[in-house]
């Protein structure tokens, strides 16, 4: 599995790592489908390596405790965990 891409409203750049079994990846991806908005995603746990070291890497920059889901917005901003109101806030403009 790679980066899939989900078209909608473009509002800025907006990656998802998630796993494929996790209840409150599935949560974060539902409310991005219903805000309508243009973003990417990567279910961790179904990559292999290297590939899967690498976007943990990547994940640690922003997340230290390596939790799902992670949402980096703009490459500037990481949202952790399923968190409604700070994904709205920041989709409106933060």
């Amino acid at each position: 599995m790679t980066v899939q891409h989900v078209p909608g409203k473009k509002v800025g750049d907006i990656m998802l790592y998630a796993l494929s079994t996790c209840g409150w990846c599935r949560k974060t991806r539902d409310l991005l489908q219903e805000l309508g908005v243009d973003y990417s995603y990567e279910y961790v746990d179904l990559l292999q390596c290297p590939r899967r070291q690498e976007v943990l890497k990547t994940i640690a920059r922003w997340n230290q405790s390596g939790s799902f889901p992670t949402i980096v917005l703009n490459n500037k901003k990481c949202i952790v965990g399923y968190n409604p109101d700070a994904i709205k806030q920041e989709l409106a403009g933060g």
